[in-house]
């Protein structure tokens, strides 16, 4: 069982504007876990008050996700600095 892996286009802007090792780095975890979705569990945490909607911590930084079972889809909403990504969300 594969999920699928979408962006949206303020994800993608995101993640272009973090050095490229970090975007290697995150773009290995997010195999990862599309691959086998537990594999990462002790870097994975359901945000408060949201239903199907996780943050996946990679060094500083954290991606925002939300997890569709019915599709097998996870599409990342946010990408940012441990400091920045939680504000206005």
């Amino acid at each position: 069982m594969q999920y699928k892996i979408f962006f949206t286009r303020s994800a993608v802007k995101m993640l272009e504007k973090i050095d490229f090792p970090i975007q290697k780095l995150i773009k290995i975890k997010l195999d990862i876990l599309a691959k086998d979705f537990n594999a990462l569990e002790n870097n994975l945490k359901q945000l408060k008050g949201e239903k199907n909607i996780y943050r996946l911590r990679v060094a500083d930084y954290r991606v925002i996700f939300e997890k569709k079972d019915s599709g097998l889809i996870i599409l990342v909403i946010r990408i940012g600095h441990r400091k920045e990504v939680y504000l206005d969300f």
